[in-house]
């Protein structure tokens, strides 16, 4: 370099956006890039080593973008932004500044009032860049159908743990430790599912009550790993150790063969309602970010109290980049979009399956073969739009879940009363795919993320003993939560020692499941569900940081019955869709269930439609490939009597094969029969199933 170039200032650019060092050893020098087009000047302020604090002003400013060279910055440096001549609110390194949207790590700093107040939290964002060895660990790369998910939190999962080591036990290195992969390897799932790793922080109506956000739905940091859930040594350490345990999470899942799915909150953020102070996007530009209405007032469609404008292209770039990060440098293989009709609302505020959003993160390179998940509703106008995603979206679906739980919950607690229940056909339509839900947008059955429960909601026992929700640990009077569950509580409310009771609630979670697990779609479980996990009739536990809401791990008779039937569910779903072509079930013409009456012949119209019709029988398989199994479906309160329907061989399938059905699974059973079957039945065979229960034959 000659003397007249070291003589000339550096050039900063406007991007990438955030901080970005541009140098090294004594001279590391940064970039910084921020979006606030409606200030007119800013500054960037940073701890130095030795605590003082500094401050440059970025002299660049392009397309509402500031940007300029400051430095030397540092690695883990604290920083912060605040309009150029505007008096700081508080001294250096007490005074809440705006926080960078693209900052790698947040660090939470307690100032103390100096009065019996409590110490209240000041956020900076924290200068980081990050490399690792992933060594020849790779992604798992599990096709679409042979996916089964498993949504978890982080330290709920782990906390209790008695096979992980108490200083790992609710922590990034909890989940990644043998004894959590082993599990997760040897249940059958394929993909954890992970509530918001992203960094958060309490809503404030929570702290007079002593209660905490526990799911992690508000967030701060769209860049940054949760510090909370790493070790207090990685947290000792610094925000590198943070995020490379998070990583070393990352990598110990991907070599146990399991994807990692993030929960992400593109929607809304941690500022809260509209009065409430700046603490990032507020103060750099409100009126670019969130949307608002004609008389100035946001516009919420999250429940919130604000709602990120999708129509606004640089709020669409800053999810993609957040996105990317994630993929790039953390190898995450899909994202569960919170509330994700926000995201596709256009700047008339009307969703649009067409939103270039939806279009923009499909097509991105860096996403490529990511798993991208819709909750696809929201509590705006027209907020529920499930089944209206575009191709290359997968939807939660939400019908599947009310119409098995309404079939063997709601139904049977009707049928009890006396009254009756709804006919077979709402329960075949979702157990083969809920095409009336999805073919409309042309996307297949593996759109459809099925599921009977998730965090938010009942858990799976719960949906079978409670019939109110019970939510006074929350603080709002039981106000909060879902009211209308579907659930049946088997004539008592709660906890009880009737047998008979205890029995019921165990075949009914039984059915849920297996319908879960048969259906065509891909499966989502919540954790603990497995073994009956409950968090005693607690319908909404976002704020439950504690034994409520943590999985406990039992070694009761009953969870090990659970545990036992959710395995050998999903054992058969592996088997079953072994012997199917590749195609299956994406390809339309060759997913088309065979369903038959009680009496072993096609049903009827008139049969689909009547409420006293509640026994089905159907068999699993494609046209291309092999018949794999039947599922016999009894929802009446009584036994019945089936006839097993004809062979494959007869209806011009597996004619190499002679036809048989042997019973690998039964709900009705505290167990689940031998495997492989010690009885052959044969087509035109008359079986008996119990009252209130499925059965799965093997053909």
């Amino acid at each position: 370099m000659t003397q007249q170039a070291q003589l000339l200032p550096r050039a900063s650019r406007d991007f990438p956006l955030g901080l970005h060092g541009i140098g090294s050893g004594g001279d590391a020098h940064a970039n910084a890039a921020v979006r606030a087009p409606g200030i007119a000047s800013m500054d960037v302020h940073w701890r130095r080593s030795d605590g003082t604090w500094a401050s440059d002003t970025l002299v660049g400013l392009d397309g509402g973008v500031h940007h300029g060279v400051v430095g030397p910055v540092e690695p883990g440096a604290l920083y912060a932004f605040w309009p150029t001549g505007e008096e700081l609110p508080g001294a250096d390194g007490e005074a809440q500044l705006l926080l960078d949207p693209y900052a790698r790590a947040v660090e939470t700093v307690l100032v103390d009032p100096g009065t019996d107040e409590q110490a209240s939290p000041v956020y900076y964002s924290v200068f980081l860049e990050h490399a690792f060895d992933w060594g020849s660990s790779e992604r798992p790369g599990t096709a679409w159908r042979d996916t089964v998910i498993y949504e978890a939190h982080v330290k709920g999962l782990t906390k209790l743990h008695p096979e992980v080591p108490r200083e790992l036990r609710g922590t990034y290195a909890g989940l990644g430790h043998p004894a959590m992969t082993a599990y997760l390897r040897e249940l059958g799932v394929t993909a954890v599912e992970l509530l918001p790793v992203q960094f958060h922080i309490d809503e404030p109506h929570l702290e007079p009550l002593g209660l905490s956000n526990y799911w992690g739905y508000n967030t701060l940091g769209f860049f940054a790993a949760h510090t909370a859930y790493a070790t207090e040594a990685a947290r000792t350490a610094g925000p590198a150790a943070v995020l490379h345990e998070f990583k070393t999470m990352v990598r110990a899942l991907h070599d146990a063969g399991l994807e990692v799915i993030l929960d992400v909150v593109y929607n809304h953020t941690a500022e809260g309602e509209q009065h409430r102070p700046a603490l990032c996007w507020r103060g750099l530009g409100d009126l670019d970010y969130y949307r608002h209405d004609d008389a100035g007032r946001y516009v919420d469609t999250t429940g919130c109290g604000n709602s990120l404008d999708f129509s606004q292209p640089h709020v669409m770039e800053f999810a993609l980049d957040s996105l990317r990060y994630w993929v790039e440098e953390c190898r995450i293989d899909g994202f569960r979009f919170d509330l994700a009709v926000t995201l596709a609302r256009d700047e008339r505020g009307a969703f649009s399956a067409r939103h270039p959003f939806l279009v923009a993160a499909k097509a991105s390179k860096a996403l490529r073969g990511t798993k991208l998940i819709t909750e696809p509703w929201d509590i705006g106008h027209d907020g529920w739009q499930t089944g209206r995603f575009p191709v290359g979206w997968a939807d939660w679906n939400d019908g599947f879940r009310d119409t098995v739980r309404d079939f063997w919950l709601s139904d049977v607690a009707a049928i009890a009363d006396g009254g009756s229940g709804s006919s077979t056909g709402r329960l075949a339509g979702c157990l083969s795919g809920s095409s009336d839900a999805f073919a409309a947008s042309g996307r297949s059955p593996l759109a459809s993320v099925n599921l009977v429960t998730a965090h938010d909601g009942f858990t799976l026992a719960d949906l079978t003993a409670y019939e109110r929700k019970h939510n006074e640990a929350n603080g709002e009077d039981n106000r909060d939560g879902h009211s209308h569950n579907h659930s049946y509580n088997h004539g008592v409310e709660g906890p009880t020692e009737d047998e008979a009771v205890l029995a019921a609630r165990e075949r009914s979670a039984r059915n849920l499941l297996a319908s879960l697990l048969v259906s065509l779609g891909v499966p989502m479980l919540t954790a603990g569900d497995e073994f009956g996990r409950s968090q005693g009739g607690n319908n909404n536990a976002y704020c439950q940081d504690n034994e409520l809401a943590w999985v406990q791990w039992p070694d009761d008779a009953a969870s090990r019955r659970m545990l036992a039937a959710t395995r050998t569910l999903l054992a058969l779903r592996r088997g079953f869709l072994s012997r199917q072509p590749a195609s299956f079930p994406s390809r339309a013409d060759r997913s088309t269930l065979l369903w038959f009456s009680s009496a072993g012949v096609p049903m009827t119209a008139r049969e689909w439609e009547d409420p006293q019709t509640r026994t089905v029988q159907f068999l699993l398989g494609s046209a291309g490939g092999s018949i794999a199994g039947l599922v016999v479906v009894n929802g009446s309160p009584h036994a019945a009597h089936i006839r097993l329907p004809p062979a494959p061989s007869v209806l011009g399938r597996d004619a190499d094969r002679p036809g048989w059905f042997g019973a690998v699974f039964d709900s009705a059973t505290a167990g689940s029969p031998d495997d492989p079957p010690a009885t052959r039945l044969h087509p035109g065979d008359v079986d008996v199933l119990a009252p209130d229960s499925l059965r799965i034959y093997r053909c």
